[in-house]
């Protein structure tokens, strides 16, 4: 019986049906790299004044390399392929001229990433020019089109996989906006329009392709000559292509080790509003806890993934038990035989669909309701015509009457009621921020709502409370020490971050593990700001006084507490010594007979020192007796 190496570590209220899982068969990405390679890519030039001189290739190298890096975290089971055009040598299934994809043993062209693939891309520049060779695949007098054969290379090798549920894309890195510029006439105008076919065709297949221009500092990258129609750019995009390509190629040099869950669909569900009404929509999931990944087996010498197999043994006889176990539960002195289905049936609490019961103000739902993340949910035409209508019309009323919904959702073992919540689309001079839609918030069970204790102080002493003033200077220091536009996403997790590091090391065999960047650190220079120091020792001198020792404080606190700890130890002591009639043990010889613990606590218990062996604690304690 073959099991799955994270089932055996997952949790009993992890639920395969979780849209946490979902995501991992529903959302893959497949990526392929398309990098330009001739001569002119290789040229060094200044992106800018206070960086140094470095050639596109080299960046577009860079820039993949890091993504490869990050994406085993981000997204392990994503599948990627690296493809260079406009090359000497030719490895590709179709057999083009002047393409070349880029692999490693033991690995197909498009397949996920592995720590082989990361270090031989890393060296590639080194070895480019003896191995694989540059050279101009468009040029005047041929018929030869690199870019098309590019294409259509790479549309290949994202033809496996449905377009329903794989998102396919070409990222394609050139620093020439003008590749058949050599050209005239009608032969350009043909092979211009051959390779705008290839382009559509390719996404009328579901690919998208992406282009990051590598620009001079003094020479702009004109998008307008040939790759605005090539990616169907017009209008407001047209206009901020450039700057966003550029935002998009720098997210890629710099990005964290971190796990990243796109905001892909991960399961599409049926909502039953009333008898006979239902409409399809589809959950995203927005926020979740980023852990590290799950533990998984590796054999000591090949380090390649174990596979887990249970066999059942007789008890009876020690053979080996080649029939699957039969269930039963005993009945009136007779056993009943279950299958797995009828189990499975048996245990079946709900559909797994979403099914409307009511209607209740904003009012009653409260921020302590929201015990995990929530999912968004939005409407969908693909399998029901009409959802999308009656989505939108049940999310106006909810948003216009200021009301939620309650409804009964849940996967096959984990039912409950949830919180439809409807929320409005936000919009900026940029374009939309937040999309309308509806959150389902899962509502806890009774018992998840537990009472608070309060802890009070001694009864006879009065609690503490602050002044006006104190109040006023608190405020004002919270004031100068707000974070503005805050936002969990800005910062990453330390822990995370060096987890990564040397996981990453030890695949690539690096000697030293790269320098982390640990965010949550207090910004020192930020806090010595003029504004910051007034505030906060206007704050101090109002809760403490004006002249007020930290290290005199400390060190009393300390005092006290140490205090407080001897005589709570001695009091200790002395109870359980008290369990011992040590004049007696004495007279008769017998306290060597315990233990140096138990002859500390008298020695404590009398405030006399518990230094030394224990012919010395002995000693001590017949002293103390008269008995020596």
């Amino acid at each position: 019986m073959d099991l799955d190496p994270e089932d055996l570590f997952r949790d009993d209220d992890d639920d395969p049906e979780n849209e946490f899982y979902q995501e991992r068969d529903y959302g893959k990405e497949m990526v392929v790299y398309l990098v330009d390679a001739s001569p002119k890519m290789f040229n060094s030039v200044s992106i800018s004044e206070d960086q140094k001189e470095e050639s596109h290739f080299h960046i577009a190298v860079s820039c993949i390399s890091q993504s490869l890096k990050t994406q085993i975290i981000n997204r392990s089971y994503d599948e990627v392929a690296i493809c260079f055009f406009n090359t000497r040598e030719k490895k590709n299934l179709q057999d083009l001229n002047g393409v070349f994809v880029f692999n490693v043993p033991e690995r197909e062209y498009l397949d996920r990433p592995t720590a082989m693939l990361v270090k031989e891309f890393a060296c590639i520049e080194e070895t480019f020019m003896k191995e694989i060779g540059s050279q101009y695949g468009i040029i005047s007098g041929s018929r030869e089109n690199s870019l098309y054969n590019a294409v259509w290379v790479a549309q290949a090798l994202l033809r496996k996989g449905s377009a329903k549920t794989v998102d396919k894309r070409i990222l394609l890195f050139t620093d020439e906006d003008d590749p058949f510029g050599s050209i005239t006439g009608a032969t350009k105008k043909d092979m211009i329009r051959t390779t705008l076919q290839r382009a559509k065709d390719a996404q009328d297949l579901g690919i998208s392709i992406e282009l990051l221009p590598l620009s001079r500092k003094d020479e702009e990258f004109n998008v307008s000559l040939l790759y605005a129609d090539l990616i169907g750019l017009e209008g407001n995009t047209l206009t901020q292509f450039i700057t966003s390509a550029g935002e998009k190629l720098e997210d890629m040099k710099d990005q964290l080790r971190k796990r990243m869950f796109k905001k892909r669909k991960i399961k599409r569900i049926t909502f039953s509003i009333a008898d006979g009404i239902s409409i399809e929509v589809n959950t995203y999931a927005l926020i979740r806890p980023t852990l590290p990944g799950t533990i998984t087996w590796l054999d000591s010498v090949t380090n390649l993934p174990l596979k887990t197999e249970r066999s059942f043994i007789c008890a009876d006889t020690g053979a080996l038990v080649q029939e699957p176990a039969k269930r039963f539960q005993s009945y009136k002195s007779e056993n009943i035989k279950f299958s797995s289905e009828e189990l499975a049936e048996i245990k079946r609490v709900s559909t797994g669909h979403l099914r409307l019961l009511g209607f209740k103000p904003l009012s009653c739902l409260k921020d302590y309701h929201n015990l995990r993340p929530s999912t968004f949910i939005f409407p969908s035409d693909e399998e029901i015509i009409g959802s999308t209508c009656t989505f939108i019309a049940l999310h106006r009323s909810m948003l216009r009457l200021r009301r939620y919904a309650i409804a009964f959702y849940g996967s096959s073992t984990h039912s409950q009621m949830v919180a439809l919540v409807a929320q409005d689309e936000i919009t900026n001079s940029s374009g939309q921020v937040e999309p309308p839609g509806m959150h389902m918030i899962y509502l806890p069970y009774s018992d998840d709502i537990r009472p608070i204790e309060e802890q009070f102080m001694d009864a006879n002493s009065m609690t503490p409370r602050a002044t006006d003033d104190q109040i006023k200077k608190a405020t004002a220091l919270l004031k100068r020490v707000d974070l503005k536009d805050f936002s969990v996403c800005q910062f990453a997790n330390p822990a995370l971050q060096r987890h990564y590091a040397i996981l990453q090391a030890l695949a690539l065999d690096e000697d030293e593990m790269p320098e982390l960047n640990d965010e949550t650190i207090p910004d020192e220079q930020g806090m010595s700001r003029q504004g910051v120091v007034n505030a906060l020792e206007e704050f101090k001198v109002s809760v403490y006084g004006e002249n007020y020792d930290q290290e005199e404080a400390d060190s009393i606190t300390a005092k006290t507490e140490a205090s407080k700890k001897r005589k709570a130890t001695a009091e200790n002591a002395a109870k359980e010594s008290a369990n011992y009639d040590w004049a007696e043990l004495a007279e008769n010889g017998k306290l060597s007979y315990l233990t140096v613990v138990e002859l500390k606590r008298y020695l404590t218990a009398h405030n006399l020192p518990v230094s030394g062996k224990k012919d010395d604690l002995i000693g001590r304690i017949l002293n103390h007796l008269g008995k020596k």
